[in-house]
């Protein structure tokens, strides 16, 4: 195996979306600390592996499955597969193989994390359901994407890898995490269909059901604002509900909010109806999301 072919590997990882998941899971572990709970490095790294494996594999199965669709369009930043199968096709087995070997090293490192350290089977639970999810979300023959499930699969991300890191450290799934991954979740809808914004033409060709397939980008980007304007309105009436975080500033996360809002209502305004002017605000959109994450767990090391 030569270099060039490492790097394609590498590429198919698509690791912009590790570093996503890997803030959302920091989130979940802050939100422990923020409530006493214990700092355990080493259970933390063993959780997040873990996690890592099962994140990582579904770029390469993503890809795997994807194949046909993707040979109708050319991938952006944020969408449209890596592309490097598309290119070359002699990965794609490698591609499929590798992503359940990276399943089967999740799983068993879940397994090991949960007996090493004593975690709740929720722990196990989460780690075994995002693995499935992550396969199943474009495998047959479930073939989420393909039956217009492709958005609430996503959404529950937002309360899977957030709660994996919550679980790791607190022991426990409680209500406190519960309400806090309402927001989290909503993100994740605002993700996704930023996401299945450029790729609309060619999931239509290649037979995915999307909500912007079936409703259009217009559709996709009002519904990517509202998931935004309730995420703020849900950290507005987090200080009415008793989460027993006093140092917790919900103004303050509230107004970190306002970035994602604010591109979000302007994405509507601009009415964007080809796919290069839209593919320019589903990046601000996604980058805007990004910027929040990092926003709040900073102010959340802050606040420990």
């Amino acid at each position: 195996m030569n270099f060039n072919t490492i790097l394609k590997i590498v590429r198919l990882g698509r690791l912009q979306f590790i570093l996503g998941g890997f803030l959302f899971f920091c989130a979940g572990a802050l939100l422990a600390l923020l409530l006493n709970a214990q700092f355990n490095l080493e259970k933390l790294i063993m959780g997040y592996a873990a996690l890592f494996a099962a994140h990582l594999s579904v770029s390469y199965s993503n890809d795997y499955f994807d194949f046909e669709v993707d040979q109708f369009q050319k991938p952006t930043r944020f969408s449209g597969g890596s592309g490097v199968l598309v290119t070359n096709p002699e990965l794609r087995e490698f591609s499929k193989n590798f992503a359940l070997l990276l399943m089967g090293l999740s799983i068993f490192l879940a397994i090991i994390t949960t007996i090493l350290f004593q975690l709740p089977v929720s722990f196990f639970i989460l780690i075994l359901g995002g693995n499935l999810l992550g396969w199943y979300y474009s495998a047959p023959p479930l073939r989420l994407s393909y039956r217009g499930l492709s958005e609430l699969a996503t959404v529950l991300t937002g309360f899977i890898v957030p709660g994996i890191g919550y679980v790791i450290l607190m022991g426990k799934l409680d209500l406190n995490f519960l309400i806090f991954a309402i927001p989290l979740m909503l993100y994740e809808l605002l993700f996704i269909i930023n996401v299945e914004i450029p790729d609309m033409e060619a999931d239509s060709l290649g037979g995915k059901k999307t909500a912007v397939v079936v409703h259009g980008r217009q559709f996709g980007f009002i519904i990517g604002a509202i998931a935004a304007v309730m995420a703020t309105l849900s950290f507005l009436f987090m200080p009415l509900i008793n989460l027993n975080i006093s140092s917790i500033n919900w103004t303050i996360i509230t107004i970190f909010s306002l970035i994602p809002l604010g591109l979000g209502v302007l994405s509507v305004r601009k009415k964007p109806v080809n796919r290069k002017s839209a593919i320019k605000l589903v990046n601000h959109n996604l980058l805007s999301l990004s910027i929040f994450i990092i926003l709040v767990n900073t102010y959340f090391i802050y606040s420990i």
